[in-house]
């Protein structure tokens, strides 16, 4: 992997938590799992005080509404679980995290294509081959695994990864 990637997506999280961007996070299965835990990690663990002024991420892991994404699923369908919640909130230059071992799954990628449409900057983490999300998304981790429990894994080892890289570049900043 190339971890640099891992680099760039740091500096785009901190210019959104800087520029208050909202920021969602999605995945089916073990990729919601780990997107509830790097949701949770944006908005806990990378509180920063910039001179006295307390930043923390907007930040928003749809399938942890439970009520919402069933009725979204029910009424709409499970296609639309993450485009639909996109539509109330998402503005141009938010971030959306897509995380999927497979990188195929329709109710992702819907709300990728949602996202880059509005202008978004869509980031993936991808495992097996990437799948089309690999292509979609304008930043890509890609952990080349056929196995979805390892590359679930991965992926929340990135999102760990991520988040240390965060709090490096709030350290320099707070220095500075």
């Amino acid at each position: 992997m190339d971890i640099s990637i891992l680099e760039e997506i740091a500096h785009i999280l901190f210019e959104a938590l800087i520029k208050e961007r909202l920021v969602f996070v999605i995945g089916n299965g073990g990729s919601a799992s780990t997107a509830s835990h790097l949701a949770c990690d944006l908005g806990k663990n990378t509180i920063l005080d910039l001179k006295g002024e307390e930043k923390r991420f907007r930040v928003i892991c749809p399938s942890d509404n439970v009520a919402m994404s069933t009725a979204y699923a029910n009424d709409i369908g499970y296609d639309a679980i993450f485009e639909q919640p996109l539509k109330n909130f998402l503005q141009k230059k938010d971030i959306l995290i897509a995380i999927s071992a497979s990188g195929n799954s329709l109710n992702v990628l819907n709300a990728v294509k949602y996202a880059k449409k509005k202008g978004a900057i869509t980031i993936g983490f991808v495992g097996f081959s990437g799948g089309k999300l690999r292509q979609l998304c304008d930043y890509v981790m890609h952990f080349p695994e056929n196995h979805y429990g390892r590359s679930e894994d991965a992926h929340l080892i990135l999102s760990h990864m991520l988040r240390e890289a965060l709090l490096e570049l709030k350290i320099s900043k707070t220095e500075n």
